[in-house]
């Protein structure tokens, strides 16, 4: 925590100097001592600690200064830091301008010049200026801000990607909070600049305005480039699948790299809650499964590399090659595909304009305070949808699942089923579809058909988030690894067809279980064709991949 700030402001030097000597010999340890040689330098400084989000103590400020004298300074110091003690510095002659200040600009005191010794003169009343300050003083939130519109897709950007890097920041909504003392003082600091949001403040100053998730990850330092070109195994993707490989491949020697687009954890690392894995009888949030599987890979020497996009796999001999989309190229002896699903878009008029700005796919978990007395619309029936209703349920005033079939019966676990059925505030209209979305910076409305009656309804919504079925993004396998027509990896028996191998395949042996159709190159999860789409399931596969990979890399 950066020390709270005493600064001083004269035009003399001399006097400048003495009285940063004398704060510094009584206060150096526990303030930081700051000066300035005019109360325009000054103010700049204040306006820098504002946006760095630091404390000031004291302003301690000399009356006769040309352009802006010390009255002046504190009066507009105030606006910034308005709980920081302000105390003038005077000659004798100016003794009647300080008592007015104090009744008229609530200067706290005023000390004559040359204030020797201060032990005497100065030091007693500025400990008790600090004193009263310290009883007041809350310490501010340090780490990274966020500063935006709720109802902006590139904020929305920037927070979904910190949340899900496990990266720490404060959201101000500047609709919210725009009538806000300290909101206000902020966005005067920043000046003109705050037109550019979102913004993006960090703790050592640095101001990033609509930065896209590679600016932010390299300013937080998350890694995106491999240490080196060659490893034993690499993995594509970081959802629980990945994330089991990599640990189990790591804590078994492998020298392993694991490559995701966005953040590991994968779709599994957006639910709010997961209640049927095995070990946590009261249940775990998705991002603390993936927090948890990423310490734990990382302490066996995993390597992860996040954001990095993997655009080519190409094999050339024994060495399985993956091209990144920076350029780089990673050469293995194995590669993991555990990509996952995306979740399947909506194609409806107004949808493009909308995403982001009220219309999300999947998440959710960092936006359900956002709906606090509203009413949400979760589009889906399947367990991601039951897990994201329950959790907006704790703070929107109505949860509204918006289902095509009968029931969720048929594609929701009974445990989901049974809460939702307990949770008042959650309504399911079924048979129900969207066919349409408005609103102009923000969703407004939704236009509902029954499908039993063909009617449309069109309702008020400010939010809706969309969990409807999942398709793998494999475009970048095309003409390498078998796929079938929906996308899904092939592996093992299902690269059978009429009894017979891809004529690719070069080697004397069937493909191992979870083995592509390019040996060596493996994949486990919602990716791969006919899997079982439960975290659990992924983590099974991805220990079971590593036993064959080491059988692969033996013959190699």
């Amino acid at each position: 925590m950066a020390k709270p700030t005493l600064l001083t402001v004269d035009d003399d030097p001399n006097v400048l100097k003495a009285i940063e000597r004398d704060l510094r010999a009584r206060y150096g340890e526990n303030y930081r001592v700051l000066r300035a040689n005019s109360g325009d330098a000054g103010l700049e400084i204040l306006r820098e600690l504002r946006v760095r989000n630091d404390a000031v103590a004291l302003l301690l400020a000399d009356q006769r200064m040309p352009q802006m004298d010390g009255i002046g300074f504190l009066n507009e110091a105030r606006k910034v830091y308005p709980d920081a003690k302000r105390a003038l510095l005077t000659a004798y002659a100016d003794t009647g301008a300080a008592i007015n200040a104090i009744n008229e600009v609530n200067v706290h005191y005023f000390f004559l010049k040359p204030w020797d010794p201060p032990a005497q003169h100065l030091y007693p009343v500025i400990d008790d200026l600090l004193e009263d300050w310290t009883a007041a003083y809350r310490p501010a939130y340090e780490g990274i801000r966020v500063l935006g519109t709720r109802w902006s897709s590139k904020a929305y950007e920037v927070r979904d990607f910190l949340a899900r890097n496990h990266v720490p920041y404060q959201w101000i909504d500047l609709e919210l909070s725009a009538e806000d003392p300290e909101v206000k003082q902020l966005i005067a600091s920043v000046g003109d600049d705050a037109a550019k949001l979102p913004l993006t403040l960090f703790p050592d100053g640095t101001r990033m305005f609509q930065s896209s998730p590679a600016e932010l990850a390299e300013k937080i330092g998350l890694k995106t480039r491999a240490d080196t070109q060659f490893y034993d195994f690499a993995i594509v993707g970081g959802g629980p699948g990945g994330l089991a490989t990599a640990v189990y491949g790591a804590s078994e020697g492998l020298k392993t790299v694991m490559l995701d687009r966005e953040a590991p954890g994968g779709q599994a690392g957006l639910s709010s809650r997961i209640e049927n894995y095995l070990g946590f009888p009261s249940g775990l949030s998705g991002g603390d499964l993936a927090r948890r599987a990423v310490m734990q890979a990382q302490r066996f020497g995993v390597e992860i590399l996040a954001p990095q996009e993997v655009i080519e796999l190409r094999a050339e001999g024994p060495y399985r090659i993956l091209k990144l989309a920076d350029g780089n190229e990673i050469s293995c002896h194995a590669v993991l595909i555990a990509t996952g699903v995306q979740w399947r878009k909506l194609e409806v008029p107004g949808m493009d304009r909308m995403q982001g700005a009220g219309v999300y796919y999947g998440g959710g978990s960092q936006e359900a305070i956002s709906c606090k007395g509203e009413t949400v619309y979760v589009v889906g029936g399947a367990n991601s949808a039951g897990q994201a209703a329950l959790n907006f349920a704790q703070y929107a005033e109505k949860v509204v699942m918006l289902v095509r079939g009968d029931s969720l019966s048929a594609t929701m676990s009974r445990y989901l089923i049974d809460q939702i059925e307990k949770t008042p505030n959650i309504q399911i209209w079924t048979h129900a579809a969207i066919i349409e979305v408005h609103g102009d910076t923000h969703l407004e409305e939704i236009s509902v058909q029954c499908s039993d009656t063909n009617t449309v309804e069109r309702v008020p919504a400010s939010s809706m988030f969309i969990y409807i079925g999942a398709l793998p993004r494999t475009d970048w396998l095309e003409g390498t690894v078998a796929r079938d027509e929906r996308g899904f990896v092939l592996a093992g028996p299902d690269l059978l067809k009429n009894g017979k191998l891809p004529a690719a395949w070069n080697l004397d042996r069937d493909p191992f279980l979870l083995e592509s159709s390019v040996p060596g190159v493996f994949v486990v999860g919602d990716v791969r064709h006919g899997s079982i789409k439960r975290v659990a399931s992924a983590v099974g596969e991805g220990a079971i991949a590593v036993q064959f990979i080491h059988r692969y890399m033996a013959k190699v």
